[in-house]
């Protein structure tokens, strides 16, 4: 199976590959439960994903719990951003192009109480999609002959959650965020012949997953001056099994129809504990700067995999199939006159860096790292009622480089587009 599908990543790119509406393009999603998602709030995605010590009562952070005690008294806010992609996809000196699109987020907050800030959303988590063929010619007993390797796959994994922001103290908040996850995978070959005589044959690797997601989050904000304060951000993700199953299935044409085999295999997945830390300066409320580091430990989860046990061919679960995930980033927010009455003077330019470690393996090697640099900005829009909301428009630049050499390479640029709205629904209006 490995052999398999690392030929899938440095086969010459005989491939058609069209547009995809999940978000993804690349044969990499195939691996582990697709590529991760870095896109959790319209501030994060203009700042590469940095978040962890981030706090404000103008933002949906959701990269920590703990910051929705920021939450303003007076507002409601609601948060959404959709990404519009253009991949470039190289390897042995031929390139292709691919479009697709994806909803990033969908995001809202309130305070419940004093000192008490509630969120909830949807997000994606990862994502599956490609679709590519491969066609080989050999010579057989009755002339040449043309095999065709169809590869596809689709899906990926979801996340609805509510989360709790509490500041008991001042400087101190504390943060839970619990949901529900739930998502499905397809993978699947297929191989036909030119000859007819030959019957095709289609190799399918289906999951369908659902479980609890459990995070923890601590921020503490140091007041240096009344110009500067830093905030030190921790953060904490619940490991478990996974419910679901995945199954796969080998069948093959003959004169009655297509006949093969089926293996089942229960709760074939595990979710990783997580560990973020992250430091953040704040200066004048103009200037906003974080350093977020997170490990993922993926490398102690099981998977699913087909192999032989010397006598058979299997499909069970082990451990040693993923590794630990290393994720470092930067980011910056500027605002020229926070409290400005000109709607130019509070628009918010944002910037970061970040890179990744891969936390999958293509055969005998690490997969791909990933690199990224974002840039955007945040215009107000203020209406004859004096509500403001945020148009948030970005752009991402990301490089999937691999270990090996004449393996895939992809280059992908991201135009994000968000709305923020941020209502004074629990204003008290006066009669005159």
């Amino acid at each position: 199976m490995k052999k398999l599908l690392t030929t899938l990543l440095i086969s010459s790119l005989a491939l058609s590959l069209g547009a995809q509406t999940n978000g993804s393009n690349s044969p990499y999603s195939r691996y582990g439960i697709g590529l991760l998602n870095n896109r959790a709030g319209a501030a994060a995605t203009g700042m590469a994903g940095t978040g962890i010590a981030m706090r404000n009562n103008r933002d949906i952070n959701p990269l920590n719990a703990a910051s929705f005690s920021a939450v303003d008294s007076l507002t409601f806010l609601f948060d959404a951003g959709m990404a519009l992609q253009n991949g470039n996809l190289r390897e042995n000196g031929q390139s292709i192009n691919a479009h697709n699109t994806s909803l990033d987020y969908v995001n809202i907050a309130f305070r419940a109480f004093k000192n008490l800030g509630v969120a909830a959303g949807i997000q994606p988590i990862s994502t599956i999609g490609y679709e590519m063929k491969q066609s080989n010619t050999y010579w057989a007993s009755t002339g040449e002959q043309t095999q065709t390797s169809t590869y596809y796959g689709d899906g990926g994994l979801h996340a609805a959650y509510l989360g709790l922001g509490w500041q008991p103290v001042k400087g101190l908040s504390i943060g839970a965020s619990g949901g529900y996850m739930w998502g499905e995978a397809v993978n699947a070959i297929t191989a036909t012949f030119s000859e007819s005589s030959v019957s095709s044959r289609e190799r399918s690797y289906n999951s369908h997953l659902h479980s609890y997601k459990l995070d923890f989050g601590l921020q503490y904000a140091l007041r240096v001056n009344k110009n500067h304060t830093l905030t030190l951000g921790m953060t904490y993700g619940l490991g478990h099994g996974m419910k679901g199953s995945a199954s796969y299935y080998d069948t093959q044409g003959s004169l009655s129809g297509m006949v093969g085999d089926t293996i089942v295999v229960r709760n074939a997945f595990e979710w990783p504990h997580s560990f973020g830390v992250g430091l953040a300066w704040n200066y004048k409320e103009k200037l906003r700067v974080g350093f977020d580091y997170t490990l993922t430990k993926w490398g102690k989860c099981k998977v699913p995999n087909l192999e032989s046990d010397g006598t058979a061919v299997v499909y069970r679960t082990r451990t040693g199939l993923l590794k630990d995930e290393h994720k470092f980033s930067a980011g910056a927010e500027y605002i020229a006159h926070p409290d400005g009455l000109r709607w130019y003077q509070l628009i918010r330019y944002r910037l970061g860096v970040a890179m990744r470690t891969p936390y999958t393996i293509i055969g005998d090697h690490d997969g791909p790292s990933s690199y990224l640099v974002s840039f955007g900005a945040a215009i107000p829009v203020i209406n004859s009622y004096n509500t403001r909301c945020l148009v948030n428009i970005g752009a991402q630049y990301e490089h999937v480089r691999p270990k090996v050499s004449g393996m895939l390479k992809e280059h992908y640029l991201r135009i994000c587009i968000g709305i923020t709205f941020n209502e004074m629904w629990f204003a008290k209006w006066k009669a005159e």
